[in-house]
């Protein structure tokens, strides 16, 4: 049974980022429920696939250090623990990941077209198609079966999720891995990050969830690793069942004790978090509006999917905020879905025309304070929501 727990109000495809000022845009109603059967946390609207990912997607993974980084140390840990032979990677975006491995060994999956042309100039097998078990009936016919599957912010994003695991069930190997990793929804609760929630999350896992998910198909999981990554995610190491050679980590049983004890299974949790994000809502707007009183200018750092959500669910127009400073091709000189905010090309010198710095990307934040000492050390500061809405 789905029970409703918050309102986000009218959301805007959260990376449809507008070409000319004057663009409408359709808005959809986000709202969250938790089902209390399955404990798996979604939005109420499903925008169809083909609305989001299309040929001009926005977000790239090699634009981020810490991502490069995180893929990094993931594709040594495969090469070091798995004899993987076949690797296929769900959502390989522009190639962060399997840019790491020889062509030969492995295969990317992305829809994106304008995405799945970078790995493929560089010559990696890309198919520019949906998951979906027709595609895994497809790649094993021609493949055969995978040793290593592995998605990482990509399961969230699908709606049918029978179908996704029916397909990597029928393409993985006997003794092959599974591995994913999405965003951690206790984090989420921990960090109050609403902002996680926007038309391409559709759901937010635990590991409670994740595993009750699983023994539908018959796997479990055997490990778990926490990551710092997009502001708390979960890394799920998952085996087929009838493989008895690799063992249970009591790292499994540990992250799924922390969970109850927070009290994801519970409905009371996620009413304490709606209470939580709107009184965010409502200390974010003062300190904005106490800036713009004071005659101080505020851009926006990162024209994230995540501040889409912020900037609609809080209200927030260009007064309070002027601009959002990006690096990505596809985001400069359009606007912020739904507020129309300016997104400006950074430059080493940008900064220089603000006061205060809003963390659209916080979940970056160390990686931005690192790049950003000048502007730190002239005295400017920065504003983020998480936990609360506080200047840093």
């Amino acid at each position: 049974m789905n029970k409703y727990f918050l309102d986000l109000g009218k959301q805007p495809l959260a990376n449809n980022y507008l070409k000319i000022y004057s663009n409408v845009q359709i808005k959809y109603h986000l709202k969250l429920f938790f089902n209390t059967k399955n404990k798996i946390v979604s939005i109420s609207k499903r925008i169809p696939s083909e609305k989001m990912f299309n040929n001009t997607y926005p977000y790239r993974s090699s634009m981020s250090k810490t991502m490069k980084n995180s893929f990094f140390k993931l594709s040594l840990e495969i090469k070091k623990k798995y004899n993987s032979k076949k690797i296929l990677e769900i959502g390989s975006n522009d190639g962060a990941l399997i840019k790491n491995f020889d062509k030969k060994k492995v295969i990317g999956i992305e829809p994106c077209n304008n995405l799945a042309k970078i790995t493929l100039k560089k010559g990696f097998i890309t198919y520019n198609k949906y998951w979906n078990y027709k595609l895994a009936q497809k790649l094993k016919r021609k493949h055969g079966n995978i040793d290593l599957i592995y998605s990482a912010n990509t399961l969230t994003h699908i709606s049918n999720l029978n179908d996704v695991f029916r397909s990597i069930s029928y393409l993985l190997s006997k003794k092959g891995i599974l591995i994913i990793e999405d965003p951690s929804l206790l984090e989420c609760m921990k960090k109050n990050s609403y902002d996680q929630f926007y038309n391409e999350h559709i759901y937010l896992f635990s590991a409670i969830s994740v595993k009750n998910l699983l023994n539908k198909f018959n796997f479990e999981i055997f490990d778990i690793k926490n990551l710092s990554t997009h502001g708390g995610s979960i890394r799920y190491y998952i085996k087929k069942k009838s493989n008895k050679n690799l063992k249970i980590n009591n790292n499994v049983k540990k992250q799924i004790q922390n969970e109850i004890k927070y009290g994801l299974h519970k409905f009371k949790t996620y009413k304490k978090f709606s209470n939580n994000v709107q009184r965010s809502r409502k200390n974010l707007l003062k300190i904005l509006q106490k800036i713009k009183n004071n005659g101080k200018k505020i851009a926006g750092y990162g024209a994230t999917a995540k501040a889409v959500t912020i900037l609609n669910y809080c209200n927030i127009n260009k007064d309070l905020i002027q601009n959002f400073i990006d690096i990505t091709p596809e985001k400069i000189n359009r606007y912020m879905p739904g507020k129309k905010i300016k997104i400006l090309k950074y430059n080493r010198n940008i900064l220089n025309n603000y006061d205060y710095i809003f963390l659209g990307a916080w979940n970056f934040k160390e990686e931005i304070f690192n790049k950003e000492k000048k502007f730190i050390k002239r005295g400017g500061k920065f504003i983020t929501h998480i936990p609360q809405p506080k200047i840093i």
